[in-house]
Order: C-alpha cells, then sequence, then structure tokens
C-alpha cells in the first residue's frame, strides 16, 4: 500500500521492448536505499516489482495489460517519474490509500497559475467519474491530491509549490497523459450497494 506521498523525481534511464512486456530500468537514490528483489516501488502511480538493483537504479519488467491500462508506455529514456515506496506498519498515513493500480489514464487540458499554487485541469474518463467528488481525493500519476471541482468529465486540482518543484506535475503540459487512481473506498462502497439492493430483491 502506497500513501500518495512521492519521495522523490525519478528518472527513465532505458526501456528494452519484450515484445508482449517491456522492461524499465529507473533511478531513483531514495527508493533504491536498501531495495532488494520483489519490492514494492510505485512509479507514476503504478505499483512495479524490482527485479534487480544496483546503484541508484532498479529495473522491473511491465506487462502488456500495465502497458495498455496506463501511461507508462509512453515513457521513454529521459523521462521524469514519480517514484514511492510502500508505506510501512505504523507510519503516518500522509495522503490516502492508494493501491498502486491504475484505473485509468486521463490528459492534462489546462493549466492556470497563481501568485502562490497553480490549477490543473484533467480530463477523466466517463466511467470513473462517479467516484470523483468535490474535496475528495484522487491520485494523478501517484500523488495523493484534494478535487478542487469535480465535473462530469474533468477535474481540477490546486498544486503547491512543493508539488510542482518535486513531482511530475511541474513538468507536465496540456495533452500529456498522466495515470489515475480513485479512491478505492468509493468502489468498495459502489459493490457492497450494489450487493445489498440485489440480496433485497
Amino acid at each position: 500500500m502506497f500513501t500518495g506521498i512521492v519521495e522523490e523525481l525519478g528518472e527513465v534511464t532505458a526501456v528494452e521492448n519484450l515484445g508482449d512486456a517491456s522492461r524499465f530500468r529507473l533511478r531513483g537514490p531514495v527508493v533504491t536505499g536498501g531495495a532488494r528483489h520483489g519490492d514494492s516501488i510505485a512509479v507514476n502511480g503504478v505499483c512495479l516489482t524490482v527485479v534487480e538493483h544496483e546503484g541508484d537504479e532498479f529495473t522491473a519488467d511491465v506487462m502488456a495489460e500495465t502497458l495498455d491500462r496506463s501511461s507508462l508506455g509512453a515513457l521513454s529514456a529521459g523521462s521524469r517519474v514519480n517514484l514511492e515506496r510502500p508505506t510501512a506498519v505504523g507510519a503516518r498515513l500522509g495522503g490516502h490509500i492508494v493501491q498502486g493500480h491504475v484505473d485509468g489514464t486521463g490528459e492534462v487540458l489546462a493549466r492556470t497559475p497563481s501568485a502562490h499554487w497553480e490549477i490543473v485541469k484533467v480530463s477523466l474518463p466517463a466511467d470513473l467519474a462517479r467516484y470523483v467528488v468535490e474535496k475528495g481525493s484522487i491520485t494523478v500519476d501517484g500523488i495523493s491530491l484534494t478535487v478542487v471541482e469535480a465535473g462530469p468529465d474533468h477535474f481540477t486540482v490546486s498544486l503547491i509549490p512543493t508539488t510542482l518543484a518535486l513531482t511530475t506535475l511541474g513538468l507536465k503540459q496540456p495533452g500529456d497523459p498522466v495515470n489515475l487512481e480513485v479512491d478505492v473506498v468509493a468502489k468498495y462502497v459502489e459493490r457492497l450497494l450494489a450487493a445489498g439492493q440485489g440480496a433485497g430483491q
């Protein structure tokens, strides 16, 4: 489990096409500290497994399903990525419960700068809109954020200078894809309510 608090802005150093999968090599001095084979690291909000670890780099295999459902397929050598290790039991939950299981992708639609923050508007797939509410939580490229406005096909988030400086959202421009993970609690509530309605019929 992750919390959506990005630990560092890493970099893709190589991408190897394996046909039905890709092998990524990524640099991240913080998240590789103490990393071992089989550990999990979230890359732009996608939970990946460490295959190899050497120095400040690690490799991870990404299967076709993940490439199809996330924006990882658009990455290449030199791309910057958000990196986070799983939260430790007993640690502070600084963001919200993040699984690292991307629900879909959106697209940065607009950026509106202000003196001390920036509003970013992101497109929202129709099948995810019901899980996004004003002042609720959403994960964008692995970053735990609070929804400012929730529309039928978009949402906005307000970013402080720290988020802009230390994550990929400071670099994304209109047209760029982002990974989205909605609040898992909302999905469970929907499933339980549907099951309860079915049992009452």
